[in-house]
């Protein structure tokens, strides 16, 4: 993590990067996307490559115009996987127009394999019919012709199991076996067995033509329900994509036709900034604008996920892909193709998608060597076999499915009736069967699926979680530092006192400066019904140097101003100092505005009765801004920020989630320890006065202290380590501190700031989300160590299974097909246990 922002010269010398976005075909398993990373980090130019088995996507970053997206494609296809680019040209609508989409593609992928299944299903009945003897032979007694067998095998293998056979030959010629290497080798070998056995009888072989029929007909089934899983997985994330609309109604010439004459439909993506659109009742907001005539309703639930309709008038925002309920209204575009809002969200949860989770690395490293190691396994398992096992266990057999093993060394084949267990075949069996059970699918399924669903869900809630890795912090995460204004506040301060220094010394020397100080700390001030030109004329010269800012207290100093309907002078030569104060020269003086450092800064004294007036006001949750004007402290105004009605809760939340919750402000901390007080919060947990440009350091203090337990006890099992900190924070003048964190989760601003910073966006703008996304964040994290300490587990104890482990305490062998049907089942359970996720929309 970069703790001091790169210099001017560090980012001229650094290189320009680029991300492509390739669309990828023809994996399998783990071990090809291991493959294909490495096809791709080995082109030249090429930094980093991320690839996703669930969705079929990999994010290469490159130096900008060294490489060749077409180029890239085109290699990764010569090696066995059809690639594609996503055109960069093209908008969200774009792309759902040209790749009719991943939706309609998993559909043909659906269709193909739910044929293949048919297909395997009946091969497999039918095989399986030559098991039930006489009953079989008593309907049909062509079910116990071994030549009818050898036929089902031989139709098995050339139609439904010809792709696997195919990919896994072309994984072994590319140097990257993979599942279904091992598949095809396993089915192949046992076929070819059995095609001996009955060519040549007189070798005393028995034939097991079923077994390659029944590993082909369970691994086909796993497939299919798999790919179901992960279209279901996948299924919000779909949704999001169709959120975009593919048309626009364009109003051709709007300054002289009117609204709603001259409609012109065209693509969205063709949209361009500055375009008048008619937008009727029902359709979707076809990209983020302004609306400048009629009034409506819009649903916004797609992106803030609240059901309740918002009143649209002229000079109101909309966002793309929301949904106009009422009235025809005209908007004027302003952010189009890949900048609308819709765009980004998709943009971020795609890569998100991408990002993999520290904890993954140990399963793509596993994964680049597992199939050779599975090959190398199986190879023994026939060498200790033949030379060694069936001559010390001489009663072993394989011909059950998962049986107690005979104890007898013949036994007599229902089919043809050869009498014998052979050495050969019996290790070849074995060996078969530690090929076919190895599964590096749901190795590679592990780590996707979970983020697939977790993001895709996060996305409906209107929570960005930008990957893998930032779903691993959060699980290590121990404190969440809130900034005040705007984040734990509603960000809308509003005016309640104005002191004039001249009323103030007045009243002080008529001895009257008690009363009037309590007077004026909780006076607010009169209405325009009742001018006070002495706090008008302040109200003026505030707002007027507030002119050149956007600071929260400038736009409460506005908005009095306006209430009382003042005319604010015309200021010039603004100058404005992060978390001190602004000034500039209304009516040819200088006016400053701030706080009693930005006064100091400039020389200007501060009586000691002003001070205790500020403090007063302080100690009660004010901010308060000092008026000087022409070097000499004119008056003081007090604003108040009132706390969003959602903070108390998300506190406690936090705490009883064992979170430790600072809170870190720019204001005196007298006021941060008001708003600290109402949200029970210790004064050990309050870091105030500290301006924006020293948020980041204060953020590193933190993440190097020792974690503290409730009510800053240190914590002795956690002193030791170092904090990880959460800034939850607008997105605006937080930048440096979100990056700072290790997680940054910014409440969405409609700022590009908040999208790039923070690995949280929030964008229902609601403070209990920050609750729900730690949340949600901690349940995906769980189900990716559930997948994948399944995947381990499962290969930990299936391959020694199938190699006879058992046996000679047990007499438990585990046959080919058997084999075949745990393997289907590991990576079902991996993609099943990760839909499962979803339950935590209805059980938070």
């Amino acid at each position: 993590m970069q703790l001091v922002p790169k210099t001017k010269v560090d980012q001229e010398s650094a290189p320009i990067l680029e991300k492509i976005i390739l669309d990828v075909g023809g994996m399998k398993c783990a071990g090809c996307v291991n493959a294909v990373e490495r096809q791709l980090t080995q082109h030249p130019g090429v930094k980093s490559a991320s690839v996703n088995l669930a969705t079929e996507v990999a994010v290469v970053e490159s130096q900008a115009g060294v490489v060749d997206a077409q180029v890239l494609a085109k290699h990764l296809t010569e090696v066995g996987f059809p690639t594609q680019p996503r055109k960069a040209s093209l908008t969200v609508a774009g792309e759902i127009s040209h790749l009719a989409d991943p939706a309609q593609r998993q559909r043909q992928q659906m269709r193909s394999s739910l044929k293949q299944l048919a297909i395997a299903a009946l091969l497999l009945v039918l095989s399986a019919s030559g098991h039930f003897g006489n009953i079989g032979s008593s309907v049909l007694p062509v079910l116990n012709n071994i030549w009818f067998h050898c036929g089902l095998a031989t139709i098995a293998i050339l139609i439904p199991g010809r792709p696997i056979l195919v990919d896994g030959w072309l994984g072994w010629r590319r140097n990257a076996p993979n599942m279904n290497t091992l598949v095809g080798l396993g089915t192949l070998t046992a076929y070819i067995a059995s095609l001996v056995a009955l060519l040549f009888p007189q070798m005393g072989w028995e034939c097991f033509f079923d077994e390659p029929v029944m590993m082909l007909g369970f691994i086909l089934l796993g497939r299919t329900l798999e790919q179901q899983a992960r279209g279901r997985a996948a299924a919000a994330f779909r949704q999001l994509l169709a959120l975009q609309p593919l048309l626009a109604r364009l109003i051709a010439n709007p300054e002289k036709t009117g609204v709603g004459f001259s409609i012109v439909e065209i693509p969205a993506e063709q949209v361009r900034v500055g375009e008048w659109l008619q937008v009727l009742p029902g359709d979707k907001i076809p990209v983020d604008g302004e609306v400048v005539a009629g009034q409506t309703t819009i649903d916004e639930s797609m992106l803030t996920g609240e059901a309740v309709p918002v009143s649209k008038q002229p000079g109101d925002l909309v966002t793309g892909g929301t949904l106009n309920q009422t009235g025809a209204i005209a908007i004027r575009a302003t952010r189009v193709g890949s900048d609308t809002t819709l765009a980004q969200i998709v943009a971020l949860v795609e890569a998100a998608q991408t990002r993999k989770a520290p904890v993954q690395k140990l399963a793509d490293t596993v994964a680049g060597y597992f199939t050779y190691g599975v090959l190398t396994a199986s190879i023994f398992t026939f060498i200790f076999w033949y030379f060694f096992g069936t001559h010390i266990w001489s009663d072993v057999t394989m011909s059950g499915g998962m049986e107690m093993a005979h104890h007898s060394l013949l036994n007599t084949d229902a089919i043809n009736g050869v009498s014998t267990h052979s050495p050969l075949l019996v290790s070849l069996k074995l060996a078969i069967a530690v090929m076919v059970v190895a599964c590096p699918c749901a190795l590679g399924l592990a780590t996707p699926t979970a983020i697939l669903v977790g993001t895709g869900m996060g996305a409906e809630r209107g929570l960005l979680i930008k990957g893998g890795d930032v779903l691993e912090k959060i699980h290590q995460l121990n404190t969440v530092v809130f900034d005040k204004t705007g984040t734990l506040t509603t960000g809308n301060p509003i005016v309640t006192d104005c002191l004039l220094i001249e009323e103030l010394l007045t009243t002080q020397e008529a001895g009257e400066q008690g009363s009037l100080s309590k007077k004026q700390e909780f006076s607010p001030l009169p209405p325009a019904s009742h001018p006070c030109s002495s706090s008008q004329s302040l109200i003026q010269l505030a707002a007027a140097v507030e002119s050149g800012t956007h600071h929260p207290l400038a736009k409460a100093i506005q908005q009095e101003a306006h209430r009382q309907e003042l005319s604010i002078p015309e200021a010039v030569d603004f100058h404005t100092e992060p978390g001190l104060g602004v000034s500039a020269v209304v009516e040819g003086k200088v006016v400053l505005l701030g706080n009693s450092d930005w006064l100091s800064w400039h020389g200007i004294a501060t009586s000691a009765t002003v001070q205790q007036v500020a403090q007063d006001w302080a100690t009660s949750g004010k901010t308060v801004v000092f008026v000087a004007v022409a070097g000499t402290l004119a008056g003081v105004i007090a604003v108040c920020d009132p706390l969003r009605p959602d903070a108390k809760s998300t506190v406690d939340k936090l705490r009883q989630m064992g979170l430790r919750v600072m809170l870190l402000s720019g204001d005196r901390s007298e006021a941060a320890n008001a708003i600290a007080k109402e949200l029970g919060l210790d004064s050990a947990d309050v870091i105030a006065g500290v301006p924006p440009a020293k948020k980041a350091a204060a953020i590193q203090v933190i993440q190097l202290e020792g974690t503290r337990g409730q009510g800053g006890k240190e914590n002795s099992s956690l002193s030791t380590r170092h904090s990880v900190v959460a800034m939850v924070g607008d997105g605006i003048n937080d930048a440096p501190a979100l990056s700072q964190a290790d997680v940054g989760i910014a409440l969405y601003s409609g700022t590009d700031v908040a999208m790039e910073t923070a690995e949280i966006v929030l964008m229902r703008d609601r403070l209990n989300d920050v609750v729900e996304s730690i949340q949600l964040s901690r349940a995906t994290f769980n189900k990716i160590r559930q997948n994948l300490f399944w995947a381990f587990a499962y290969n930990t104890v299936g391959i020694p299974l199938a190699a006879g482990v058992l046996f000679p305490s047990l007499g438990f062998v585990l046959n080919p097909s058997g084999a075949a049907a745990l393997m289907a089942f590991s990576s079902v359970s991996v993609v099943t246990n990760s839909i499962l996720l979803r339950r935590l929309a209805h059980h938070p």
